[in-house]
C-alpha cells in the first residue's frame, strides 16, 4: 500500500514538465532510508531566468558590446549609443561622423570597459575613450579589417590599452597599443604602434582570425589562444621584463620553424567563437568552449601541462536541428555553455552533455544576432535589431551534485552540496552504497555513519557480509558523531565495540602470524578505551565491561582499563593474587592512594617489607602512621628479623624526621625498643626529656612495659619523670648507688622529702652495704643529714672511731647556728624598741586648721563639718573622704564599711529607743556581752576610709590604669552626651 509521501510524490510529478520532473525525482532518492524528507513547498527559480530590458532604440541594433558593466551598442549607419549599466537613466549617444557608405563591422570593448574599437566594413578603424565624447582614428590600423582583438588584462589601464593583440579577416595577428591621450606635437594618434607579428593559415590558405586570447601565467609565461574557423592554435612563451613591445613578436617567433600547435576539425561553417570561464576576476581561464563547425569543443585549460593548455576536451556535437541552423554565439559559465541559435538559446551542462534549458525567443523583436557575457558582471546579454534580452544565472550549482554523482565522483558531488544536508546525505548514501559494492568495506562504513540511514539496517549489512572491520569502523564513526547527551546510544555502542575489540583480539591472539595486528588492535583498542570523550560512559558502566573482560579472559586488558579508570585497587589486588608485589608497590607508589597503602601494606609488609617502608618514607606525611600500626604489630610479632628492623626504621623515621607526636606512634616504637632493642631505649628517653609536658608517649604504659621487661633503668627514668621521687629511689637503688643518689636531689623545693629520701639511701648504704665510709660520704654528699640520722641504722658493734669527724662537724655546726640566733634576737630587740619611740613621738604630733581652711574635694568651708587632716596636708569632711573612698575599694571592704556602719546608726539612737531594744534584748536573752561601743565601730570605720590620704596614698597610685568611665557604662554616657 503506498504511503501519503508516495502518493503525493506522484502527483507532483505528473503535474511538473519533464525536465524538473526529473531533478525532484533525483533529489528524493534515498527518502526512504534518510532522516530528511525534501519538501519544496515553492517551485524554484530556473537557474537562467531571462529579463528584456525596457529599451526602445530609436533605429536598429547592429552591434552589441558590453564588459565591466559598460555597454555599447552601434544604431544605424552613423550613431554609437554608450550606458554605464550604475546609471542606466543617463545614456550617452555619440555620432561617428562617417559621410560615405562604411557601416560598423564590429565592436571591442576592453574588459575595463574604458576603450572601445571600432571596426569599419571600410577596412577602418576608430577609437573611443570612456572618458570623452571625441571618436579619433586609428591611422595606422587602415586597411585591416578588424575580426578580433586579444586585450591585455594585466597591463590595461583607463588610460591606456598596454600592448595588444589585433587579428584580421586575412589571417595577419598585429601588435598595438592605443592610449587616450592627445599625444606629442609630432605624433597626435591613439594608436602607438601596430605591428604584424604572425600569420595563420589553413590548408595552405589564409583564413580570419576569428578569435584571440591572451594570459599571463607565474614566471613572465604568457599564453596565445587563436582560432580560425575550424582550426585552433596555441602559442606558449615567456615574455622578458621591461620589453613588452617586443613580448610578443617574440613568443610568435619560437614557432616560425615548426607549425605552431593547433586542433583541427574538418566541418567549416565560415566563423567560430571562443568562450572562456574566468572564476574570479583578473584570474586566468579555467575552461573555455569553441563553437565550431561540426560541434562545440569544450574542457578544461591546464598551465602546467607542456603540450597543450588544454585538457579534459570533449566534443558536443550538433542536433539535426541545429544542422538546419547554424549557431551564432556561445557563452560559456562555470558549468554550462549556453548556444544561441537564431530563434533561441540552449544550455547545455558541461559536466554530462544533456542540454538542460532551452529557451525560444518570440518572432515579433526578429531574428537573434549576438550573445555576449560581461566577464566582470556575469550577465549575459542577447540582442535582436529590436530588443534586448538579459539573462540572471542564479544558483547555477543546486543540482551540480547530482551529476557528480551520477558520475560516481563522489568528492565533487559533497563539495557542491555541502550546504544542503538532504542532498549531502543521500550523496553519502550512494557513495557509501558504491564502496560497499566494490568490497571496499571500510570506506562503505565511514560513508554510512555519515548519514541519516537507518542504524539497524547497516549494522546487519555488514554484519551478513561477516565484515566485523568495517562495522568497528562504522560504530567508531557513528560514537564519534553522537552528542555527550545521547547517554544511552554512546553506552550501547560502546559496549558493542569493546565487544568487538576483544573478539579481535582473540582471533589474533591465537594466530602466531597476526602478531603485529594483535599489537596495533591491542594499542588500538587502549586508546579506545582511554578516551577522555567517553570516560563518563566507562566509568557508569564499569561493572559490565569487567564482565566483558573477565568472559574473555582478557586479564591484561582489564589491568589497563581499571588504571584507566583510576580503579587501582583492582590493579594492586590483581597484581597480589599474582604474587607480583613488586608491581603492586609500584602502582601504589606512583599514585600515592593513601587509603589502598593502608589496605595493602599488612600483604606487602609481609613479602617485600624493605621496599614497602621506603615506598611509606618516600610517601611522607601523606600516609597516617597510626593507621600501618596494626599490620606492622602483626608482622613484627610472627615475622622475620628484616620486617622487624624495617617497622624499627620506620617507626624512627616517623619520630624523628617526620616530628610525629601521636602517642600511639612512640608507646609502639617504645615497646619495640623493649623488646628488641633495649641498649636504644634509655637513649630514646633522654632525646625525649625529663618533664611530663615534654614526653609524647604513655608515661603509665611505659612503666608496665619495662617492669615486664626488667627494664630498671628505664623505670627509674619514668618515676622520675612522674615525679614518683621514693619508687624512684627505691629501685635505683636496686641497681645502682649513684643513680639513686641523683633521684634524691630531684625535689629541690621540698627538703623534708630529700632528707627522707637521703636518709633511704643511708640505711641501704648501712644496712645492705655495711659499708661504712659510703654512709659518711653520704653525709657529705647531702647537707640535709646530720650524724644523729644515720646513728640508728648502725649495728651495736660499730666504735665510735667512725664517727669521731662527722660528730665533731656536728656539733660546730650547732653552736653556729646558736649563735646566728642569738645575733636576730638582739636585732629584734633593737628593732622593737626604735618602733616604740616612733609611736610615741606620732602621738605628740597635731596641725593647725585656719579658719578659712576648705574641703579638698567639695571646696567648701571645712569647720562645718568633721572633717579629717592628713600629715600631707590635705583635708577632706567625713561625708566627702567617705564618697571618695568607697568607690575604690574591694568588694570585701565595701561590705565590712557598710557593716561598720549599720552598727554605728543602731550605737547612735536615742536614749529612749535605745533602752527598749536593750529591754527586748534583755528579755529575749540575746544580748552579746562583746557587743561594740560606739568608739570601737567609728574607730574600724576610720581603719578603712582614713588609713591614708585618697590623693596621696597607695589608693591613688592603684587607680591610675582604671578608666575615667566604667566600660559596661561607656555606650549609656556617651549617648547621654549626644
Amino acid at each position: 500500500m503506498a504511503s501519503i509521501l508516495d502518493e503525493y510524490e506522484d502527483s507532483q510529478n505528473t503535474a511538473r514538465p519533464a525536465q524538473h520532473r526529473s531533478r525532484f525525482s533525483a533529489s528524493n532518492i534515498g527518502i526512504a532510508h534518510s532522516g530528511f524528507v525534501n519538501a519544496r513547498l515553492e517551485e524554484e527559480k530556473p537557474i537562467f531566468n531571462k529579463q528584456r530590458i525596457d529599451f526602445s532604440p530609436p533605429e536598429k541594433i547592429n552591434h552589441f558590446a558590453v564588459c565591466n558593466n559598460q555597454l555599447c551598442m552601434s544604431l544605424g549607419r552613423d550613431t554609437l549609443l554608450r550606458i554605464d549599466l550604475g546609471k542606466p537613466d543617463q545614456p550617452n549617444q555619440i555620432e561617428l561622423g562617417r559621410k560615405d557608405q562604411s557601416s560598423v563591422y564590429k565592436l571591442f570593448l576592453d574588459p575595463t570597459g574604458s576603450h572601445v574599437v571600432i571596426s569599419l566594413s571600410t577596412s577602418e578603424c576608430l577609437y573611443l575613450n570612456r572618458n570623452t565624447q571625441k571618436v579619433r582614428s586609428l591611422s595606422r590600423w587602415k586597411g585591416h579589417l578588424i575580426e578580433s582583438v586579444g586585450w591585455n588584462k594585466l597591463l590595461g589601464t583607463e588610460t591606456n590599452t598596454g600592448p595588444i593583440l589585433v587579428g584580421t579577416t586575412q589571417g595577419l595577428i598585429f601588435e598595438a597599443e592605443i592610449s587616450a591621450s592627445e599625444g606629442s606635437l609630432f605624433n597626435t594618434n591613439p594608436d602607438q604602434y601596430f605591428r604584424q607579428v604572425h600569420l595563420l593559415e589553413e590548408d595552405g590558405d589564409t583564413a580570419p582570425v576569428c578569435c584571440l586570447e591572451m594570459e599571463r601565467g607565474l614566471e613572465s609565461k604568457c599564453f596565445i589562444i587563436a582560432t580560425t574557423r575550424k582550426r585552433l592554435f596555441q602559442f606558449v612563451g615567456k615574455v622578458a621584463e621591461g620589453s613588452e613591445q617586443q613580448g610578443f613578436s617574440s613568443i610568435f617567433s619560437q614557432n616560425q620553424d615548426l607549425l605552431p600547435s593547433f586542433q583541427e576539425f574538418p566541418v567549416n561553417m565560415g566563423y567560430s567563437e571562443i568562450a572562456f570561464y574566468t572564476s574570479k576576476l583578473r584570474s586566468c581561464p579555467k575552461a573555455f568552449a569553441w563553437m565550431m563547425g561540426n560541434g562545440v569543443l569544450y574542457g578544461q585549460l591546464d598551465y602546467v601541462r607542456p603540450d597543450s593548455l588544454l585538457s579534459d576536451v570533449q566534443v558536443w556535437e550538433y542536433t539535426e536541428s541545429i544542422d538546419t541552423c547554424k549557431p551564432l554565439s556561445i557563452v560559456l559559465t562555470q558549468f554550462h555553455f549556453l548556444l544561441l541559435l537564431p530563434d533561441r538559446v540552449k544550455a547545455v551542462c558541461t559536466l554530462n552533455g544533456q542540454v538542460v534549458h532551452e529557451d525560444v525567443f518570440p518572432e515579433k523583436f526578429g531574428p537573434l544576432r549576438k550573445m555576449v557575457k560581461d566577464p566582470i558582471g556575469g550577465l549575459v546579454w542577447i540582442y535582436t535589431e529590436k530588443a534586448v534580452f538579459r539573462y540572471n544565472i542564479q544558483r547555477e550549482a543546486r543540482d551540480v551534485w547530482q551529476m557528480y554523482m551520477s558520475m560516481e565522483k563522489f568528492d565533487l558531488a559533497k563539495e557542491y552540496c555541502r550546504d544542503r544536508p538532504e542532498c549531502l546525505d543521500i550523496v553519502l548514501a550512494k557513495e557509501a552504497e558504491h564502496c560497499f559494492q566494490n568490497k571496499r568495506y571500510v570506506e562503505s562504513a565511514k560513508c554510512y555513519a555519515l548519514t541519516q540511514n537507518y542504524f539497524e539496517e547497516i549494522a546487519l549489512k555488514f554484519i551478513e557480509a561477516r565484515q566485523e572491520e568495517a562495522l568497528k569502523e562504522f560504530l567508531l564513526k557513528k560514537l564519534s558523531n553522537l552528542k555527550l547527551s545521547e547517554k544511552t546510544q554512546i553506552t550501547l555502542l560502546v559496549t558493542w565495540l569493546t565487544e568487538l575489540y576483544l573478539n579481535r583480539l582473540g582471533l589474533f591472539e591465537a594466530d602466531d602470524s597476526k602478531n603485529a595486528l594483535f599489537v596495533e588492535t591491542r594499542e588500538e583498542f587502549h586508546s579506545f578505551l582511554s578516551n577522555p570523550k567517553y570516560k563518563e560512559c566507562f566509568y557508569n558502566n564499569r561493572s559490565t565491561i569487567y564482565d566483558l573482560l573477565a568472559s574473555h579472559g582478557n586479564v591484561d586488558d582489564m589491568v589497563h582499563f581499571a588504571v584507566v579508570m583510576q580503579d587501582y585497587e583492582r590493579v594492586v589486588s590483581h597484581h597480589c593474587q599474582h604474587e607480583d608485589y613488586g608491581a603492586a608497590l609500584e602502582v601504589l607508589s606512583k599514585h600515592c592512594d593513601v587509603k589502598l597503602f593502608y589496605k595493602f601494606s599488612p600483604v606487602l609488609m609481609q613479602h617485600i617489607p624493605m621496599r614497602v617502608v621506603e615506598a611509606w618514607m618516600n610517601v611522607g606525611k601523606k600516609l597516617d602512621a597510626k593507621k600501618l600500626i596494626p599490620a606492622l604489630v602483626n608482622y613484627s610479632q610472627i615475622g622475620s628479623t628484616q620486617q622487624i628492623n624495617e617497622t624499627i626504621r620506620y617507626m624512627e623515621f616517623c619520630v624523628y624526621q617526620l616530628g610525629e607526636t601521636d602517642e600511639a606512634i612512640h608507646n609502639y616504637l617504645l615497646s619495640l625498643y623493649a623488646k628488641y632493642r633495649p641498649e636504644s631505649l634509655l637513649w630514646y628517653l633522654e632525646q625525649e626529656g625529663k618533664h611530663s609536658s615534654d614526653v609524647h608517649y604513655d608515661l603509665k604504659y611505659a612503666l608496665r612495659l619495662f617492669a615486664e621487661h626488667g627494664h630498671h633503668r628505664a623505670c627509674v627514668h619514668v618515676y622520675k619523670i612522674m615525679e614518683l621521687y621514693e619508687e624512684a629511689v627505691d629501685l635505683a637503688l636496686q641497681v645502682d648507688v649513684d643513680l639513686a643518689k641523683s633521684c634524691a636531689d630531684l625535689p629541690e623545693d621540698d627538703e623534708e622529702l630529700r632528707k627522707k629520701l637521703w636518709l633511704k639511701i643511708a640505711r641501704h648504704v648501712v644496712q645492705e652495704e655495711k659499708d661504712v665510709k659510703k654512709a659518711m660520704h653520704c653525709l657529705s654528699s647531702c647537707n640535709l643529714l646530720k650524724i644523729e640520722d644515720v646513728l640508728p641504722f648502725f649495728p651495736d658493734f660499730v666504735t665510735i672511731d667512725h664517727f669521731k669527724e662527722a660528730i665533731c662537724s656536728s656539733l660546730e655546726e650547732y653552736n653556729k647556728h646558736i649563735e646566728e640566733l642569738k645575733q636576730e634576737m638582739e636585732e629584734a630587740t633593737e628593732s622593737a624598741k626604735r618602733i616604740r619611740e616612733d609611736i610615741q613621738q606620732m602621738r605628740n604630733k597635731y596641725g593647725v586648721v585656719e579658719s578659712h581652711e576648705k574641703c579638698a574635694t567639695c571646696d567648701f568651708p571645712l569647720l562645718n563639718r568633721p572633717f579629717y587632716l592628713f600629715l600631707c596636708g590635705h583635708m577632706f569632711h567625713y561625708d566627702c573622704l567617705f564618697q571618695e573612698v568607697t568607690p575604690h575599694l574591694s568588694s570585701y571592704r565595701q561590705a565590712k564599711l557598710e557593716e561598720l556602719q549599720k552598727k554605728l546608726a543602731a550605737a547612735s539612737q536615742p536614749a529612749k529607743n535605745r533602752q527598749r531594744v536593750k529591754e527586748e534584748e534583755a528579755a529575749a536573752g540575746s544580748l552579746s556581752k562583746g557587743q561594740l561601743s560606739r568608739e570601737q565601730i567609728k574607730s574600724d570605720i576610720d581603719d578603712i576610709v582614713a588609713s591614708e590620704c585618697v590623693y596621696c596614698g597607695e589608693l591613688m597610685i592603684r587607680s591610675i590604669d582604671k578608666p575615667f568611665i566604667d566600660p559596661q557604662k561607656f555606650e549609656e554616657e556617651k549617648l547621654s552626651w549626644l
